[in-house]
């Protein structure tokens, strides 16, 4: 049953983070004298981002629903909650 869950939350993360067009943008290129001294940041994740985002969102989603999906609600929100701190921790270890 857990690993059920585990897949689901996976399956949902494939599934939403690609129709996000979230892409980091390279900074656009001036060419001459007038070139900016600093480029802008870029974000270096931008999927894993929002990701975290809708699974924030199915989260409170689930939470909300009037009925509790036969019985799988409280593990699928457990699910999604290791998700996203899987998520937040991959991000974290990025920093270092």
């Amino acid at each position: 049953m857990s690993r059920f869950l585990v897949s689901s939350v996976a399956v949902l993360f494939f599934a939403v983070a690609p129709s996000h067009r979230a892409h980091a943008q390279e900074p656009a290129r001036v060419q001459g004298a007038a070139a900016p001294a600093r480029r802008a940041r870029v974000e270096p994740h931008p999927r894993i981002r929002a990701a975290i985002k809708e699974l924030q969102a199915a989260k409170e989603e689930l939470q909300k629903a009037p009925h509790d999906f036969g019985g799988h609600r409280a593990d699928a929100v457990q699910a999604v909650d290791r998700a996203i701190e899987q998520l937040r921790l991959a991000l974290q270890y990025h920093k270092k």
